[in-house]
């Protein structure tokens, strides 16, 4: 992830670890970069003073937890949290690298290898979140970074464990992103299954594919009349032929159509092998896409903005809270574009808070050395320094 500078207002330390930029935002709260006193960087997430309630504070705590019982190498693990902080923060891993929308925004639509090869990777570390038992609610593609292994997921604020019905959402409202939602999620059934899951990786390959999710439309009510439509089909115009049967599959409108994590998995590695590819090699191929997109800027150069999105993506990717049924809803109103920041927007300043232990007295003491500092922080601060030199009005 790239970086911006930290504001005047916000926190430089949080629970013992130095916060060295903002990499993310969101509706609820802010990530930085932190590091800790031995130098391991983390993502930390703060909520916003203006948010900070009972019921945020319950989501966040239940967040925690869930994050506390996943584990995979696929998910950004946890670290440390403080739910009871005036402003609740987690920590957790840091990953290096851009979230698949700005990937996409960078280097363009994936290749049938590397589509199945993030499809099979992505199915495989969902199938072991389930068997953990719990869903993500909120797969999409801001909530997974591609980092220099391969993809990692983020993000489990909706998650929540599989054949329970207890909630923390109002009746008849429905909570998650519309562009990948289920038809099942997005009408507000419950307790909700696997398949919302298979049906959101489904959403997110065919946006990695082609640029477009499965139906899109200018008013949220009119994209939910959509999904929650049988009669009408999802859109794959433009998807690669070997994925087409695959991602057809997984956006079936009947949960119990669709294929389980293990079949995504299967189907996935038979595209790799027809492109004479073994797995290890369509997943380095991957993974090295996200050193293309995380390409750092020319000195003195700050990078030009992301364009702002259409009509039909300026929704698409916002965690919504509304009615499910189309007809009950209001009338159609253009919801609010977002910043045209990416959804992990680039954001860090070097601060450094070294504290060394008090050495014997000695005649000609030594200076203690400096802990070292992470390659991310590091690279991180000089780009910063490029960046502040080259727009200093001096």
């Amino acid at each position: 992830m790239n970086a911006t500078p930290l504001s005047p207002d916000d926190p430089v330390e949080l629970g013992g670890f130095t916060l060295l930029g903002r990499i993310g935002h969101g509706g609820m709260g802010q990530v930085y970069l932190g590091e800790s006193a031995a130098g391991e960087s983390v993502a930390v997430k703060v909520i916003k003073p203006t948010v900070v309630d009972s019921e945020t504070r319950q989501r966040f705590a239940q967040e925690i937890e869930v994050l506390k019982t996943i584990w995979g190498p696929r998910v950004a693990a946890f670290v440390k949290a403080d739910t009871e902080s005036e402003q609740p923060w987690l920590a957790t891993e840091y990953v290096e690298g851009p979230d698949l929308r700005r990937l996409l925004d960078t280097r363009g639509v994936l290749s049938p290898l590397a589509a199945a090869s993030l499809g099979a990777t992505l199915a495989e570390a969902l199938a072991g979140v389930h068997s953990q038992g719990l869903l993500h609610r909120d797969l999409k593609p801001a909530n997974i970074l591609l980092g220099p292994n391969g993809p990692k997921i983020i993000d489990f604020g909706l998650a929540v464990f599989a054949e329970s019905s207890a909630s923390l959402t109002a009746p008849n409202m429905v909570m998650g992103t519309p562009a990948c939602m289920s038809p099942e999620q997005a009408n507000g059934e419950k307790p909700l299954t696997a398949p919302v899951d298979v049906y959101a990786l489904g959403a997110v390959l065919l946006f990695m594919s082609t640029g477009h999710y499965p139906y899109q439309a200018d008013h949220v009510q009119v994209l939910f009349s959509h999904i929650v439509n049988p009669e009408k089909a999802p859109d794959l115009s433009g998807a690669p032929e070997e994925l087409v049967g695959l991602l057809s599959s997984m956006l079936r409108y009947a949960q119990h159509d669709r294929p389980t994590m293990d079949e995504v998995v299967t189907q996935c590695v038979a595209v790799i092998k027809a492109h004479g590819a073994t797995v290890a090699q369509a997943r380095r191929q991957l993974a090295s896409l996200a050193k293309v997109a995380y390409e750092s800027p020319e000195p003195s150069h700050v990078p030009a903005p992301a364009p702002p999105p259409t009509d039909a993506e300026a929704f698409s990717e916002v965690p919504t809270l509304l009615s499910p049924n189309p007809a009950a809803m209001a009338p159609t109103v253009p919801l609010p574009q977002p910043s045209a920041a990416p959804a992990h927007p680039p954001g860090y300043t070097p601060t450094v808070a070294v504290t060394t232990p008090e050495a014997a007295p000695q005649p000609t003491p030594a200076p203690h050395p400096r802990p070292r500092r992470s390659a991310a922080a590091l690279r991180i601060a000089a780009q910063l320094r490029e960046t502040y030199a080259s727009t200093a009005p001096f």
